[in-house]
């Protein structure tokens, strides 16, 4: 499970790698996988974050939500910034 500070929930929005994005990347793959599997964003809340969905329907969508389009942006245009130049 994620851990996830309580003032930090949400993922960047920089076009940049961040200290975030390294340290969330397992979070982003889980994410994907689950996705592409088909699981539901209740389902992917109390999977990777803990979140149970009935409890804090907002935060737990809110945090799926921007997480996942942060892992799509490490899939398609991220990962260069892992590559060396």
């Amino acid at each position: 499970m994620a851990s996830l500070p309580a003032n930090k929930s949400l993922p960047p929005s920089s076009n940049h790698l961040t200290d975030y994005d390294q340290a969330h990347f397992s979070v982003y793959m889980r994410l994907l996988t689950l996705a592409s599997d088909g699981a539901s964003i209740e389902e992917m809340a109390k999977s990777v974050f803990g979140i149970v969905p009935a409890e804090d329907a907002n935060r737990s969508r809110g945090m799926v939500e921007a997480h996942l389009k942060r892992a799509n942006w490490m899939l398609t245009s991220g990962y260069k910034h892992l590559m060396p130049r």
